[in-house]
């Protein structure tokens, strides 16, 4: 199995995308066919970049659903932790 390896920009721009047109990390998954763990990793890396550019740029309501949508994202991955967690604790005989 082969690793895809993606340039810098393209990661980039990647995370513009989904910033500037409010998508989540699974519909770009989707869209682009990269597993969701890297998409989220770039999300980590570089959102910060482009949040500062765009939320001067959005009404309230806006920065409002873009919040919220977040706080959904970081709830779902917290929910796959904990149940991974719970999995890997078990006693497993």
């Amino acid at each position: 199995m082969s690793r895809k390896v993606f340039d810098e920009d393209f990661k980039r721009s990647t995370v513009q995308m989904m910033m500037e047109q409010n998508k989540s990390v699974a519909q770009t998954t989707r869209d682009l066919d990269i597993n969701p763990n890297t998409i989220h990793n770039w999300k980590k890396k570089y959102s910060k970049e482009f949040i500062e550019d765009a939320l001067p740029q959005m009404t309230e309501d806006q920065q409002l659903k873009s919040f919220q949508k977040r706080i959904r994202d970081l709830e779902e991955e917290n929910a796959i932790l904990k149940k991974a967690m719970h999995f890997f604790a078990k006693d497993h005989r």
